[in-house]
């Protein structure tokens, strides 16, 4: 049975070291586990959709409410799904600070995106749109 998951949190420390790391680990972790998705990061926070076996999507999930990386891990959506939405990527990269703002005016009150303060429906909207406009790095097809 495949679920999407779709979590946020407060990064510990963001820079394009801690992005590359967990980049890296997750291209080379992933496609073995089946796991796809995408990790999103603007400011001090991350967003991260996640793909795959329930089973291994709930280990995963576990993993990462543990990791010094993320505080304040919060579940924002999770769902069996018949298909992947986000297959072609084993870690898609999207840098929220340089979407263009009246995309996220779209689905939030300000031009800047808050996980924490929108529903996950909201959050997974935004991310469709991002698959649509392109905004997504590192397709693996």
């Amino acid at each position: 049975m495949l679920v999407r998951l779709l979590y946020a949190s407060r990064a510990r420390h963001v820079d394009a070291q801690t992005i590359d790391t967990i980049l890296s680990q997750s291209r080379a972790n992933n496609p073995p586990l089946g796991i796809t998705g995408i990790l999103c990061h603007g400011g001090d926070f991350f967003m991260q959709v996640i793909e795959g076996g329930r089973d291994t999507v709930n280990r995963l999930y576990s993993q990462i409410v543990r990791d010094p990386r993320h505080e304040q891990v919060m579940l924002l959506h999770y769902e069996e799904i018949a298909e992947r939405r986000f297959a072609g990527w084993t870690m898609g990269l999207v840098n929220l600070a340089r979407i263009n703002p009246s995309i996220v005016l779209k689905y939030s009150e300000t031009p800047v995106i808050d996980p924490f303060a929108a529903s996950g429906r909201v959050s997974m909207a935004l991310l469709e749109e991002l698959i649509a406009t392109a905004s997504i790095i590192g397709r693996t097809t």
